[in-house]
């Protein structure tokens, strides 16, 4: 069940709270349909030459299902979304500006328990300051 915050996002940046939802990074992460279907044309301006490239677009677009919630909030996730991002009973929805992460609970704890070290550098290197 997305909690209403998520709802009200969806609902309020695109007709009726449609959503895609797709495979990424050991999660599922949704995207408002305007959104995706910038990010969309995106990907398929990308050359095809190399196996990587190809095999990324697989897994983005080959794992992009069309969502919606239900009356009560609800999302139906595909069995194949569940066996790629090894959801159990537990999930984590994480926002991310536009869009949000759906984690297995313990693959989210292994995730964020990482050792960050040297991310200030990397960070920096962008133009980003941490001012923590």
């Amino acid at each position: 069940m997305l909690p209403p915050e998520f709802r009200d996002v969806l609902m309020a940046r695109s007709e009726e709270g449609g959503f895609v939802l797709t495979t990424y990074d050991g999660c599922l992460v949704a995207y408002p349909r305007p959104d995706w279907v910038g990010f969309e044309e995106q990907l398929n301006r990308l050359k095809s030459s190399s196996r990587l490239v190809r095999d990324f677009k697989r897994l983005v677009l080959g794992g992009a299902e069309e969502q919606g919630c239900d009356n009560q909030g609800r999302i139906r996730l595909s069995r194949g979304h569940l066996d790629y991002a090894g959801i159990g009973k537990e999930v984590v929805l994480v926002g991310q500006g536009s869009k949000f992460e759906i984690w297995d609970q313990a693959r989210f704890a292994e995730v964020t328990n990482q050792n960050f070290d040297g991310l200030a550098e990397e960070l920096a290197e962008s133009g980003i300051e941490l001012p923590i």
